[in-house]
Formats: C-alpha cells, structure tokens, sequence
C-alpha cells in the first residue's frame, strides 16, 4: 500500500517539492542515458539484486556511500577515488563505507556495452535508489546526468560528514551547509531503518557516560544490556543492527523506536530525546513519521532528489572515469 501511495503522489508532487534547485534539476534527467546506454537501469538493477541476495546488508550500503559521496565535494563519485588522500580513508568512512566493489562491478559491465558514457557519480545514485527498492522502500527516478570529479577531499569527508557523536543543531547546520534543511535531517536519519553500526559508534552510551548516569538515560534499559554484553571486550568493530524492530525491511519502524529510547546512535535517539535546541524541531517530525509510514516514503524520496542534485558536475565538468577508483 505504502508503494502504490507514493508512486501516485511522485509525478504530481515531488517534481512541485523538490525544486529548490531549478537549475540543476534543469541538468539532470531521469532518461539522460536512454538513448546512449538503455542497458543501464537493467544492469545495475541485476548487480545490486544480487549483492543484496548474497548480503541484503548492502542495500543500506549502497545508499550510506551515496550520502557520504554527496555531502563531500558533492554528487561526484569522488568518494570511490584511491589514493592515501581518498575520502574513503577518511575517519568517517575507514572501516565503515562498503559497496566499493558492487559499483565496481556495475562499472566493467557498463563499460563492455556503452563504454566512456555513464559516470561513476550516477551509478552510485542509481545503485542506492535500487537498495532502498530492494529493501521494501519506495520507488523513485533517480536524476541522472552527473559527471566524475577529478580529485577527492579528505579533510571535506573528516569535517563535513555528520557524526553519531554531534548533537542535533550541528548535524542540522552541516544538512543546512549543503542545501538541505531540518525535515532532511530527520527523514534521511530514517535511512537507519537497514543497515548496521559497530559498537566504537554507540559504546560511549554504555558505560561512564557522565558524572550522574552511567548509561545514557536515554538509552532503554534493557538494549543497553544486550549492546553492553555484544560490545564487551571487542575492538569496537563488533556490529548490530540499527533498527531491531525489521533489521533489514525499509519501513517506519526506525521513528517508532526513537518513542520507546531504542535508537542505536546518539544521533538517532537525539531526534526525539535530545536537549538542545535542533531536537526542539526534529521532536515533532518523529511523531509524525512514526504515526505515518506513507508520510515517511513520500518524504523520503523528496530528500533524496534533493540530496542527490548537491552541487553535480555537468555539461562538460570533470570526466566520465574508466575505472571509478582513478581518473583517467
């Protein structure tokens, strides 16, 4: 019902949402490769469906390296770059950005049948559109019509990316930074419905938290116990699901937790628990997307057209890389 519901609405409202940057929404199309590349869509579509077969962790993968390539230098696909500067040997992304190898994949596939024409940045949007299909999300066009970046921006990926560890209003200016606003905030965060995270994110909340508390207050009782007992005498990389409600189902099942204190990140239980002045305006978007899956999906397609057109390169901007991990 959720899918049927949002399918409706898209052609007569996300194109009226999400134009809050005409001219790049001028640029990029949904059928920018039909006619250069039709096997496109058929081909990534078959290579995340089977990586997600093997692992449907890596829907959730998939759509986390699209955001962490977004919000660094832009939709660019310059996270995929080598290289000991690489964004993905940034702090945020070392041991915890996956998927590399799927758009590799994709990638020499494209190239044996349309070579030098889809760029590495479209195939990283398209890939995670499907992931979040593939995990029961809503369907949506991706825009396409990116090209490559030449160079990538460690420093961009260690100060700009969103930490778990950040309380609301500075995840909300860094959302704000890059165009995208507090609704955003909280309907990307609901990306956290798949997926995992290693206990060096959320293990600050378990013990010694502060001078009163030393779990955090806002973590139920009882999912402290069991992270504690999963995080003890770990390296940090031990992992557990981010949604325990439908581990790997999209729905809106992430939101519900955060009324119950069963967010896994600081970050996440903040949209509803925290105490500074951003929760004061996530509060109320929980509610309202807990109480309303078809909101959630809805809403949840709009912010992504919105974060995958952050500043893209086009027309003759950057390249269409042979091998997404070097420039040519």
């Amino acid at each position: 019902m959720e899918h049927s519901y949002c399918r409706l609405v898209l052609v007569c409202s996300v194109l009226v949402l999400c134009l809050g940057n005409q001219g790049v929404l001028g640029q990029l199309t949904n059928d920018f490769y039909d006619n250069t590349c039709p096997q496109l869509h058929t081909i990534v579509q078959q290579h995340v469906f089977a990586a997600m077969r093997a692992e449907m962790r890596m829907g959730a993968s998939l759509l986390r390296l699209h955001f962490h390539d977004c919000f660094v230098n832009g939709c660019d696909g310059s996270i995929l770059l080598d290289g000991n500067n690489g964004e993905k040997f940034a702090l945020p992304n070392q041991n915890s950005v996956r998927g590399y190898e799927v758009i590799d994949a994709i990638k020499a596939d494209l190239e044996s049948v349309c070579p030098g024409v889809v760029s590495c940045a479209d195939i990283v949007a398209l890939a995670a559109g499907f992931g979040v299909l593939f995990s029961g999300g809503p369907y949506y066009n991706v825009l396409l019509g990116r090209r490559d970046g030449l160079v990538a921006n460690q420093s961009g990926a260690n100060n700009g990316l969103p930490s778990p560890f950040e309380p609301i209003s500075s995840i909300i200016q860094k959302f704000n930074d890059v165009g995208l606003n507090t609704t955003d905030v909280v309907v990307l965060s609901g990306a956290h419905t798949i997926g995992r995270a290693r206990c060096t994110l959320f293990s600050r909340r378990l013990s010694n938290f502060s001078a009163t508390s030393s779990v955090d207050p806002t973590l139920d009782a009882n999912l402290a116990v069991s992270l504690q007992s999963l995080c003890a005498g770990g390296d940090g990389n031990q992992t557990t699901v981010l949604d325990a409600s439908s581990a790997d189902v999209f729905d809106n099942n992430y939101y519900r937790n955060l009324l119950v204190k069963r967010g896994l990140l600081s970050s996440d239980q903040g949209l509803f628990s925290g105490s500074d002045a951003g929760a004061a305006s996530t509060k109320a978007l929980v509610q309202a997307y807990s109480a309303d899956g078809r909101r959630f999906f809805c809403d949840f397609v709009c912010s992504m057209i919105k974060m995958g057109n952050i500043s893209p390169l086009t027309g003759s901007a950057g390249q269409i890389r042979k091998n997404c991990r070097v420039v040519n």
